[in-house]
């Protein structure tokens, strides 16, 4: 009986032995988060394209994560992916950021700034637009509807007494691409546009196009965010040293490129070849650059001043509570 009872101890031990094993090796084989991260080949991510172009968290992270990056060319195919559980950290607009949010009920949040301002209201040479009032029963162009130029357009509109068609007044908006923009000022098609950099530095250098409001001019004197960082809710209460982590290299990179102007604009004009098969003209990329500000800096109240532009103008059904909108929970 004794013998019996020192084989079955024996026995167990065994087991949970190479249970331990198999525990361990699966561990092993997976103990790398993924993370997935959104950007746009565009200057205004210009902390995403730096972070990639030096590789910075995957040399963070070599031991602990695989880092991927995934381009995006628009605001609304990047919420799709993070609702499709596809991308865990991602740089956007601030407007498709609030939408997503609104939708998702506050599974998504912004958790940090990234560039603010970066966008001109540019008018066609010959239009004889001298003023925002000029631009009753005109056309307008803008990247996208509902986006970021969108808004600060209808709110520009909306300080000079002026409607849009939808909305009983006289001025119509076209949604267009920016490097269709460019062609739609020169054959007349269009008589302005609300375009983001390097666009706007762009359209003004090879269009039929001028300046009618600087950065600084179109909407909060400048002081609005062009980008943010959000990020999904899972993943953050997953992963909370991960995404501490990530705004840590977020806020480095925003220090490397307010420090090294010069490098960090070669940087990110090779990055947007490398996706795009196209770079930048130098002059073109600096007046950009001159235009935009690389801030790390939540302006919460630029934010829900578009939150309330966005309800007002029906593309959300009401304006989130702030703490739906941003999470203090990384704050140093």
């Amino acid at each position: 009986m004794l013998r019996k009872f020192i084989f079955m101890i024996a026995g167990i031990g065994l087991i949970l032995s190479m249970a331990g094993c198999g525990s361990s090796e699966k561990k092993s084989q997976n103990e790398k988060t993924d993370v997935r991260i959104a950007y746009f080949p565009n200057i205004t991510h210009t902390q995403a394209l730096v972070m990639k172009n030096q590789k910075t968290l995957e040399k963070k992270w070599q031991d602990t994560c695989n880092v991927s990056w995934v381009s995006f060319n628009a605001g609304p195919s990047e919420v799709e992916a993070i609702f499709a559980g596809e991308i865990d950290l991602g740089y956007i607009g601030p407007v498709p950021a609030l939408s997503a949010i609104a939708k998702s009920g506050g599974d998504v949040k912004i958790i940090a700034n990234a560039t603010d301002a970066g966008a001109v209201l540019l008018t066609r040479k010959d239009s004889g637009i001298e003023s925002v009032k000029d631009l009753s029963g005109r056309k307008v162009a803008v990247p996208q509807i509902g986006n970021t130029q969108h808004l600060c357009l209808l709110d520009l509109l909306a300080q000079n007494g002026l409607k849009t068609v939808d909305k009983g007044g006289d001025v119509t908006v076209n949604a267009s691409s920016n490097a269709d923009i460019l062609n739609l000022m020169d054959n007349g098609s269009v008589d302005a546009a609300v375009v983001p950099e390097p666009w706007g530095a762009t359209i003004e250098k090879n269009g039929n196009a001028e300046v009618l409001l600087e950065y600084d001019q179109l909407f909060l004197n400048g002081n609005y965010p062009v980008a943010l960082v959000i990020a999904g809710s899972d993943f953050m209460k997953e992963h909370p040293e991960t995404v501490k982590e990530f705004l840590q290299a977020h806020e480095d990179a925003t220090l490397y490129i307010n420090e090294n102007a010069a490098q960090a604009q070669d940087i990110v004009n090779q990055e947007i070849e490398s996706v795009t098969g196209k770079s930048l003209e130098t002059d073109v990329i600096k007046k950009a650059f001159d235009r935009m500000k690389v801030d790390a800096v939540l302006n919460k109240e630029a934010i829900m001043a578009f939150a309330g532009i966005s309800r007002k103008e029906g593309f959300i059904n009401a304006v989130p509570e702030e703490n739906d909108v941003f999470t203090t929970e990384f704050d140093q």
